[in-house]
């Protein structure tokens, strides 16, 4: 009953930071800060989730999966972002300053 609490928490809070993220992609000034927004709001929400799901896990083997996914992800992830900031450098795209509100 415990575990099941405290698996709902987990995945509710990763649940916000994948929302926080969104908002960010949608709200900030330029390709550089939303990039962050996604990638560090989506992996922490994704961190939390599967450590939710671990923790209501059965075997020791669905927990190793969930862990393999989530690393892949991170993979991913930072190199999909890595990828998309270099390009834009590369178009010439200025990161966001205060004196460009």
């Amino acid at each position: 009953m415990l575990a099941d609490v405290v698996a709902g928490i987990l995945v509710a809070v990763g649940a916000v930071f994948f929302v926080a993220g969104t908002v960010g992609l949608l709200r900030f000034p330029d390709v550089y800060t939303r990039l962050h927004a996604l990638s560090k709001a989506d992996n922490l929400g994704l961190g939390l989730i599967v450590l939710g799901l671990a923790v209501s896990a059965d075997r020791a083997l669905d927990v190793v999966h969930l862990a393999l996914v989530w690393l892949l992800v991170l993979l991913a992830s930072a190199t999909s972002a890595h990828l998309i900031a270099r390009r834009a450098l590369h178009r010439g795209e200025k990161p966001w300053t205060r004196a460009d509100r």
